[in-house]
């Protein structure tokens, strides 16, 4: 395929890599300092492209692209407030989108078995969920997007949880614990505590590759696709 690369930091460059190893080529790559080079003419002919800028640039990124035809993987986190919008537009378009707040496998998989355990400990109240999420320092949005999938799910299973809180205090609300140290590729937690025993499952992102190598599977998948795509899909993960 030809891709587009949107956001060359760490990320897109291992995307790039990644991309290459697997026998497509990167015909386009914006940049904070290229941002007026994302229009139809340099969109013309590219298969897909991949979007992982920062939360104040995704929107209109994934937007132009939408609005050009040209499907779009976003793995940048921070911006679902305006989720709707996105959608509607890509409804409207006959686009094409595919968004994780994760593209690693193993974290799907974790997002997986965290639906299934939050189920279950509906009928063991003695137990008390709180979750810990550990990124690098540069990552701009806390808590991770990750963070709050995984939050969400669990919110939206145990009957005891409404949402979430970086704050403790509510006893609603799952508290989750956003740390930023060095260069932590992402560590994330969900923890059940009791008086006699603790129940946890977490991931370790060991490198970047992971997240590179789901983002370009998804790429491939979303080739020739119209409408909304998840890693669950991809995955055949649904529940």
């Amino acid at each position: 395929m030809r891709l587009a690369i949107i956001g060359y930091g760490k990320m897109g460059q291992e995307i790039a890599a990644v991309a290459r190893e697997r026998n497509h080529s990167i015909d386009l790559v914006i940049d904070a300092d290229n941002t007026s080079d994302l229009n139809k003419d340099n969109l013309a002919g590219i298969d897909v492209a991949i979007e992982f800028s920062s939360p104040d640039a995704a929107f209109n990124n994934i937007l132009t692209c939408l609005r050009e035809q040209t499907p779009v993987v976003s793995g940048t986190t921070g911006w679902l407030d305006r989720w709707e919008e996105v959608k509607k537009v890509c409804d409207e378009q006959s686009g094409a989108l595919f968004y994780a707040s994760n593209f690693s496998i193993g974290v799907n998989i974790l997002f997986a078995i965290n639906e299934t355990l939050a189920a279950i400990m509906n009928g063991f109240p003695q137990f008390e969920v709180c979750m810990e999420e550990i990124h690098h320092i540069h990552k701009l949005d806390a808590p991770s997007g990750t963070a709050i999938t995984l939050a969400e799910q669990i919110a939206a299973r145990l009957e005891s949880k409404d949402s979430w809180s970086l704050e403790k205090g509510n006893p609603r609300n799952i508290h989750i614990e956003a740390k930023r140290e060095g260069e932590v590729n992402g560590f994330h937690s969900v923890r059940y505590d009791s008086e006699a025993d603790t129940i946890s499952i977490s991931h370790n992102a060991k490198s970047r590759k992971g997240f590179a190598t789901g983002a370009v599977m998804a790429a491939e998948y979303l080739e020739g696709k119209k409408g909304i795509h998840s890693m669950k899909e991809m995955l055949n993960l649904q529940s």
